[in-house]
Parts: structure tokens; sequence; C-alpha cells
């Protein structure tokens, strides 16, 4: 069963006078890319956090973010007076020496390094449990959300390779006539300018033989087949395997290109033009594929 890179997750939890919220966000990405938006209170779990949700995840562009609702959580901001007063003083003074003009002592004083400071709230492991729990519910309705998402892209993945194995068929349709047809415009030009009686019967057959070897697709089809039936037994297994199916699909796609420069016939190409469009489709769901 293939996961989606694209998910959506949330959860919601209270804690004593807090609500807190957990949402998770992703879309496709080669790799693990996190955006992590935490409370202050919450930083020193960050690295915790990080390394618990790349394994967890795996990979794609994600937005993480826990908010907290709660007037007592917002960090309460207060002033050192008496190194405010000293700043002031000092900058007040080389001010009137100096006769640098006004400016607004205030900010610049408010600016300076100690003036203000927060009166961090502390961490407790009663609270972190509570957070913990709020994200292990949102990460399930998240991966909820990637394993639905799958399960409609792997069915279009299943009918677009059954499509190319089908159309596969229809080209060994026209694939007997190429011969004949070779051989006509062989004699043909060959009457047009030598006579009859001169043309080399033996040297015709060894051409068309050269020709039978040129054209003959029989090993591609066998490995086109091979192919997607590996691609449909990928699919299925328990891991989502969005870069092996990316590889087999490139293997798929060497094959409809050999196809093509073998096929010398118009409604061959058609074909092979149709499985290409078929192909260009699988890899794009691929892109989003975990």
């Amino acid at each position: 069963m293939i996961r989606s890179m694209t998910g959506f997750g949330t959860a919601t939890a209270n804690y004593l006078n807090k609500t807190i919220t957990v949402e998770i966000k992703s879309v496709n990405s080669k790799f693990f890319d996190l955006m992590l938006r935490l409370p202050s209170i919450y930083k020193e779990k960050e690295y915790e956090l990080r390394t618990d949700l790349s394994r967890t995840i795996e990979r794609g562009k994600v937005d993480f973010s826990i908010t907290i609702d709660s007037v007592d959580a917002i960090k309460k901001t207060s002033i050192n007076p008496v190194l405010f007063k000293a700043y002031y003083d000092d900058l007040r003074s080389i001010q009137d020496k100096y006769n640098t003009g006004e400016s607004d002592l205030m900010r610049i004083v408010l600016g300076l390094p100690d003036v203000m400071s927060n009166d961090k709230l502390a961490l407790s492991e009663e609270e972190w449990n509570v957070v913990t729990n709020t994200i292990e519910l949102g990460l399930s309705a998240f991966h909820s959300f990637r394993l639905a998402e799958g399960a409609s892209m792997q069915k279009d993945l299943e009918e677009r390779i059954n499509s190319i194995v089908s159309r596969l068929t229809e080209i060994e349709k026209f694939e007997g006539g190429r011969i004949e047809q070779v051989r006509k415009r062989l004699t043909g030009s060959l009457e047009e300018f030598i006579q009859t009686q001169n043309i080399d019967r033996n040297r015709i057959e060894q051409e068309l033989i050269f020709y039978v070897e040129k054209f003959d697709i029989s090993e591609e089809k066998v490995r086109l087949r091979t192919h997607c039936n590996y691609f449909l037994e990928t699919i299925k297994s328990d891991a989502s395997n969005g870069k092996k199916l990316a590889f087999i699909s490139q293997e798929i796609g060497r094959e409809i290109n050999t196809i093509g420069s073998k096929a010398n016939d118009a409604e061959m190409q058609k074909i092979v033009v149709n499985l290409k469009d078929e192909l260009e489709k699988i890899k794009e769901l691929l892109l989003n594929v975990l």
C-alpha cells in the first residue's frame, strides 16, 4: 500500500487553563524538509521532536506547528529600572557633551542588553506528556490522510500500468506486416532500375533478414511486461516505495523508447505515443508517492 507525501493532521488538548493545538501539513519533496514552529516554552524539546518527526514522517516538505491559547502562556516582559536609568543617564550626558542633537533615547535604551527581560515559564513533565499525546493524535490523523490519498493514487497507477500492457497487445497486430512492406519496397525499387532477371533474390533475402533483426521487438515486449508486473508487485507491498517505483518507471520508459525507434510503422508509432503519455502521467503521480 503506497502513501502520499501530501498529508494533513491536527489534534487539540487542554491542560490546566491552556488549549494546546498541534497541526501537521506536508507536500511532496525529495527529502525531509521540516518547518517547525514551537512556543518558547517547548523550545528545549526541539531537537528531540525533530528527530522523532524525521523518523515518523520520512519524506516531504513538512509544516509542523504547536500553538497555545492561554493568557498565562504568554511570557511576561519586565524592564530593569536601575539598568535603564544608568544607560539613559550615560547617553544623555554624551548627547549634551558632544551636542549630537535630539534622538529617541527611550528606544535606544530599551534595545540595549538586559534592559528588558522575559520571565520564562517552566515546562513540567506532566504538561509535556500532554503535548506528546496530542502530537501522536495529530500524527495519527496525518498518516490516515496520507494512506487515503495513497489508495486513490494506487488505483490510478494500476489502471495506467494495465493500460500500457493492454496497448502493447495492440502493437502486435501491426508487427507482421512491416517486413512484407519492406520486401515490396525493395523489390519495387530494384525492378524500377534493374531488369527483373538481373535481380539477386538471395541478396534481397539477406537484406530482409537484416530488417527482421532490426525491427524485432520481442525482447523489448518481454522486458516491458516484466517491468510492468514488477511495478504492480511493488505497489502492493507493505512498504511505500516511491523511489523504487520511480526507478522501475524509468526502465519502462527505456523499453517504450526502444520499441518506438524500431517501429517503422505509423500505426505502431501512434500506440507508442499513447504509451509515453501514460508513462508521463505515471511519473507525475510518483512525484507525490512516499
